[in-house]
């Protein structure tokens, strides 16, 4: 079963984490990169669509401005991603073009996606860039983006990638591919962290991310932003749109050949559910700038009839949105169990909270909508 979703995939989103990347010394790891290269061209050959969404570049800046110091402060992490960026696009450009291949370069912070329009344009362009034959290659832009170098929760504001697991699952989802490998530096989802446990049993196949599998996370390596828990939030976000995902070892050459041979080894996430693109860029492609808290009653007329949110469902408003804005929908015990696009601002429904729909306009002196959140624009999570 394994080998046939893998092989029958026409278009494939790789991503390589720093890891896979680098060689221990922190430098890239080039025979064993020249090595995917040829592997992805060989796919290419084949007639497969190929998105490459790549780590590497603080680390490498790090290591060509001799630094060896924790990287705490942003802007000495920009610094390196603007330095190491250069060099890691250099290496795909040269390799690339060595096999035949145009490589194009696609710098990407969470407004790419969180903004409808733009998020639109891109999905554009990188359908024209598979058009013409090239080969897209994609990082996050650390560089001029904060938002994926530090937390902003203390400002309840949850952005929608803060690593590069999820930009490629949103990558992979929002280019309706079949399939995203993640190549990392462990061969795979375990019961156990194996770094720390020998006895730690590989997963081949999960069928559906449940909170048992979410569970098995565990932190980042020591040169990587992401981890397995950022790992399976990518596979959540990809098996609800259809797609298939596999975590695999990537850390020796003809790791990515491997894949689609006889024996490949990892964990394959099936698909699940193909959540319509709309849906999807609203649960996971979104910044979520707020919450709204509901009653139970409100919680069963959305989640089981799939009606729209009203004032008089609403207990409590949390954050500074605006009209437009994307929010989480949750629990009176504040479990978030949707998303929506608010038709108020917090400020006013701080104002509408428990109130029927004919008195909105009483209590703010205008009514543009009878809904907080109209049905079309609530998605489940």
């Amino acid at each position: 079963m394994k080998t046939d979703i893998l092989k029958k995939a026409k278009r494939i989103v790789l991503k390589f984490g720093t890891n896979a990347l680098t060689a221990d010394n922190g430098e890239l790891a080039l025979s064993r990169l020249y090595s995917f290269l040829e592997d992805i061209a060989a796919l290419r050959a084949q007639g497969k669509e190929i998105i490459v969404v790549t780590s590497g570049a603080v680390g490498l800046g790090k290591r060509r401005l001799h630094l060896n110091e924790k990287l705490d402060v942003v802007s000495l992490k920009q610094a390196c991603a603007a330095v190491g960026q250069i060099g890691l696009m250099k290496f795909y450009e040269d390799g690339f073009k060595q096999l035949g291949i145009v490589a194009a370069q696609v710098l990407l912070t969470e407004d790419d996606f969180a903004h409808r329009n733009r998020y639109l344009s891109l999905r554009d362009t990188l359908n024209r860039l598979l058009e013409l034959g090239c080969i897209p290659v994609i990082n996050q832009n650390d560089t001029v983006s904060t938002n994926e170098l530090r937390s902003y929760k203390d400002k309840g504001i949850k952005v929608c990638f803060s690593d590069n697991d999820k930009l490629a699952a949103l990558v992979a989802a929002g280019m309706d591919a079949d399939l995203l490998c993640i190549m990392s530096d462990v061969d795979g989802l375990y019961d156990a962290d194996p770094r720390k446990n020998s006895k730690a049993h590989l997963i081949e196949v999960v069928e559906q991310v449940t909170p048992q599998i979410e569970s098995l996370g565990f932190c980042a390596s020591s040169r990587g932003r992401g981890g397995m828990k950022t790992k399976l939030e990518a596979a959540r976000i990809v098996t609800r749109c259809g797609a298939a995902m596999v975590i695999a070892y990537g850390k020796q050459a003809g790791a990515v050949s491997a894949l689609f041979g006889p024996h490949f080894q990892g964990t394959l996430f099936l698909p699940v559910e193909n959540l319509p693109s709309k849906k999807m860029w609203l649960a996971y492609a979104t910044n979520v700038m707020g919450s709204i808290r509901i009653n139970r009653g409100a919680w069963q007329a959305i989640k089981q009839k799939g009606s729209s949110l009203l004032p008089a469902g609403i207990v409590a408003v949390e954050g500074l949105f605006e009209v437009g804005d994307t929010v989480s929908i949750v629990t009176e015990k504040g479990e978030e169990f949707a998303r929506g696009i608010a038709n108020y601002s917090a400020k006013d429904c701080l104002k509408i909270i428990g109130c029927c729909s004919p008195d909105i306009a009483r209590k703010l002196g205008y009514k543009n909508y009878d809904e907080v959140i109209h049905r079309d624009n609530i998605v489940l999570l």
